[in-house]
Formats: C-alpha cells, structure tokens, sequence
C-alpha cells in the first residue's frame, strides 16, 4: 500500500475561472477552498494526514488523505450524506474543482473510503488538528494581522443543547429493546432464528412487533400496567438465566454487552417492592434513555426547557473571530466538566488566556483556578442568592483578606473558604434588625462561604458598574458563533455517541473558521484596494 500525496495544480483553468466567477454570489465557501487548498493542505499538513496511514506495502492505495479530509469539509459545508457526497463528486462541478478532478467520469472515493478516514481521524485524534489548521490558514492567507494580536487570548466560552440520535424510549420500550438486541446476539451464536430463541427462553412478549402490544393492557389503568411490569420483568429474568445457560461460554463475550444493558435498564428503572416490580419514582443518577445511543442523557438548558442529547461547547477568541477548541459532553452534565477538555486543546496549541469570559456553568472548574493562578481575569456573572426580602449576602461586609464577615447590625465572625458562617443565636435575638434578617427562632443567621469567594466579591464589585457590566457584553460574539454552528449542524446529532459527534462539532468549527478567514481576506483586499486608488 502506497499512499499518494494530494497535488492538485493550482493555475486556475478558464472553466474553473467560470466557475469561481458562480460562486461570487452563493456557495462562497467553495471557490475560497479551491483557492486555498494549497495552502491549506501544505505539505507539512498532509505528512501528518499521512501518518495515519501505515505503508506496508500490502492493500489498495488510498486515496490521498488530504483529498478525503477536503471533501469532508465539502460534505459538512453542503451537509449531505455519505452516498450523496460520492455522487457529487461525479455531477457537481463546483464539487469536481474543489477536489480537483474536473471532467472526471467516476468518483474520487467510495462511502466506505470516506467511512473509513472519519474513522482514522477520531482514532488519531487528526480531527483535532483539522480544526488546529484552520486557525492556522487564517494566518497564512493574511486574513488577520496576528503580530497586532496578544500573546495570550481573551477566550469566551459557551454552550447549546443537541438533540441525540438515538431514540429516546419509556422504560417498558427501552427493556423490551435491550431484550431484543440480546435475543438476536444469542440467535446469531447459536445460529437459531431469534423467535426461537424468544420461545426457548419463554419471552413470549418478545414475538410481538411491539412490547405494549404484546402486553396489552389498558394503560391508564395503574393495577393492569402493574401486572404488565411484572410480567415483562419475570420473562426478562428468565431470558437472562436462559442466554446464561445455553449460550457457550466461549462466546460469553458477544452476549455479556447486551446482558449489562439490560441490567442497566432494570436497576435504574425498576425497584423490587413487596408487591413486585414497580417503576422507580423520580429519575435515577445518569439515567440511561436510549438503546442505540448509550451516553445520550436527559438535559436541561432552564427549568423550563428540557432536551435529551448531548451539550455542545465552544471556546472563540474574541479577537480574531476564530473557533480554537470545542468539546461535547452528554446532556445531564454541568458545563463545567467540558473544560478539562477544552483546556487540553489549549494545550496543544499552546494558549495561554488572560482573560476568560464565561456563563456561571463554568466557574468552578479547575480553568478558573488555572487562569486566576496565572494572574488571568475571569469575566463572569456572580451568583445570585435570594433571602425571601430578608438580608441578602450581598449586605454582609465580607473581608477576604482578614476572612471576617460583618452584618449589617456590625456583628463580625471569622469564615473559612467553602464553610459556614453561624452568628451567635443569643446576639441575633437581641438584635433590633433581627426581623430583616432572619426567620429562626432556634439559631442566629447563617451565611455558606463559597470555595471562590474571592473571585465572587470581584465579580459582584464588576456588575455594580456601567464598565463592568459591558465587559459582561463582550462575550456576545461566542453566541453568535455558536448560533452560526447550531445552524450548520441543526439541531440534531448526525451520529451517536460522544466521540463521533465531537469530530462533526470539530469540523462544523473549522467550516465556521474558513468562512471567517474568507470574509477577513475579502475585506483585506477590499481595502487594500481602496488605499491603492
């Protein structure tokens, strides 16, 4: 197997200057790729493509990997699927300059070879760098001014809801899917039908194209839908025992996945009471919700809007108007656990922020901490706390230095960071401002200290100010990208799980970059012509 460099030429053909003249109006994005894919895909860059490749000399030669990576990006720029992407590679002009096989008569790649290169750049971690160089290419096209540019970032962080892939099912459906998946798994070992397998086991419920069909009970009645819990849970618990006994245990580790699943499903769902099986009340901890998509999870954006999915993160610099790290993480998690990640790909760009402007969802992540240490600044809205009309903690005097709280009445007690400040019951009973300060009867006020009190104070003392409250406003435009990739992607995972997800969260970002390094360059001609007249 010998892997062949991408080499398209780059003198403009008549039909390809037609062409570009096309996409002046629509399509823009298109004609800046074929300009720049040169520079883009430099010979640098498609070394590391390469390295994901081994050349054994063994196998057909790939296609170029500089080639594939292209047309991912033309896919996710038009969002069409994998078959339509082979087919426009045959049909579409403005596809065939792009990829550079104008006039071809087959296509470039088959679905499986682009299959397979999504599958090599989540393995080698290339899609990170697919995001990485278009950073980068803004800087070589020109389309920013990087020596005017800090050293170091002002980054702004935020996320958005994303619908899963995977069905979302009630807890009957999500058990009687596990049920078939371990059905079918154990009838292709034992190299049975699955519905003798399902009579074997004595599922019967499982012969039926739907679970509550099969159960047929009426649903509103809560002493039938009892009775059909119990039914589906003893025949689950029969499978179990039946695939244990009769399936080989060479080939326990085919089935023992789909086992595990349907464990899954019944400890988080179903409790065993003295009256049988019935449905757990309230929703157990990362409640599974989908078969096909095991990390998808129920997420909430406010109280009043839920969605189940997945949370998508971006870090923009504001400066430059560039994506430079995104992360995704499953629905049920606070925004906090995406910086760990988000803070690797700073690292391996080798960022250093000095101011990070954030939504309250992030501060207490150990970024924070990092940027504070480093004499950074966050930007952050403080956290408010209500105290039913009584005092709030705002109208406490809170000493960071000497760690000494005051209240209002002048009464002052020391504090520990992350503790709880008791004011003495004695004193607060004769205090005279003690109706607007306290409703207990039994103790004095109590005040929580945050871990980050410190940085709390500085943010409360920021949005006391007219300044301080437009620095708040200048995180605006990492919305604005976020709404641009909510856009692109909509509003729907395209794939399932964590992993596949991020590499098209990845590559929606770098689209976003290339549509910004385009309008830069554009803008920068523009003027550069006007100097010149």
């Amino acid at each position: 197997m010998a892997i062949t460099r991408w080499t398209p030429p780059e003198e403009l053909s008549r039909q390809e200057e037609m062409l570009l003249k096309r996409l002046d109006r629509v399509r823009k994005l298109l004609g800046f790729l074929r300009l720049q894919r040169r520079v883009l895909f430099n010979d640098e860059f498609q070394a590391e493509l390469e390295s994901m490749y081994r050349d054994t000399g063994a196998g057909r030669d790939p296609v170029p990997p500089a080639l594939m990576a292209m047309a991912a990006f033309v896919q996710a720029y038009l969002g069409v699927s994998d078959a339509e992407m082979v087919e426009l590679t045959l049909v579409d002009l403005r596809v065939q300059m792009v990829l550079g096989c104008l006039g071809a008569t087959k296509p470039a790649f088959s679905q499986g070879a682009l299959v397979d290169f999504r599958d090599r750049l989540i393995r080698c971690d290339m899609d990170r760098r697919l995001l990485e160089r278009t950073v980068e290419l803004a800087r070589e096209t020109g389309g920013f001014d990087w020596r005017k540019l800090p050293r170091s970032l002002r980054v702004a962080v935020d996320s958005s809801p994303f619908e899963g892939a995977g069905r979302v099912e009630d807890t009957f459906n999500l058990l009687g899917h596990a049920a078939r998946k371990l059905v079918v798994c154990a009838a292709r070992l034992l190299r049975w039908r699955p519905t003798t397998v399902a009579e074997r086991a004595g599922t019967e419920v499982l012969l039926m194209p739907s679970i509550k069909a099969a159960l047929d009970v009426d649903w509103a009645d809560p002493e039938a839908k009892a009775s059909a819990l119990k039914l589906l849970v003893n025949q689950l618990d029969e499978l179990e025992r039946w695939v244990e006994q009769h399936v080989p245990a060479k080939a326990r580790a085919d089935v023992e996945p789909h086992l595990a699943t349907l464990r899954q499903i019944r400890a988080q769902d179903i409790e065993d009471t003295a009256k049988g099986p019935r449905i757990r009340d309230g929703v157990a901890n990362d409640r599974r919700i989908s078969i096909e998509d095991a990390e998808m999870r129920h997420g909430r954006k406010s109280s009043s809007y839920a969605f189940n999915g997945y949370k998508r993160h971006i870090a923009t610099d504001l400066d430059a108007g560039l994506i430079v790290a995104v992360a995704l993480t499953p629905a049920n998690l606070p925004e906090q656990t995406a910086m760990p990640v988000l803070q690797d790909d700073f690292d391996h760009q080798r960022i250093e922020v000095s101011e990070l402007y954030i939504d309250r969802g992030y501060i207490a992540s150990d970024f924070v901490e990092h940027v504070v240490a480093n004499k950074g600044e966050v930007i952050c809205r403080p956290w408010q706390f209500s105290n039913r009309g009584l005092f709030a903690k705002s109208d406490f005097d809170i000493n960071i230095r000497n760690r000494t709280i005051t209240c209002p009445a002048g009464q002052t007690q020391r504090f520990i960071f992350g503790g709880l400040v008791s004011f003495g019951s004695k004193t607060c009973r004769a205090c005279p401002s003690r109706s607007q300060c306290t409703t207990g009867t039994t103790r004095g006020r109590q005040v929580r200290i945050a871990d980050d009190e410190a940085l709390q104070q500085r943010l409360r003392n920021l949005v006391s100010t007219p300044r301080g409250r437009a620095r708040l406003r200048q995180r605006v435009p990492v919305e604005h990208r976020l709404a641009h990739i909510a856009s692109r992607q909509g509003d729907r995972a395209r794939y399932r799980g964590v992993r596949k997800n991020t590499l098209d969260l990845r590559r929606a970002a770098a689209l976003q970059n290339l549509e910004a390094a385009h309008r830069q360059a554009r803008e920068a001609a523009s003027t550069a012509e006007q100097k010149a007249a």
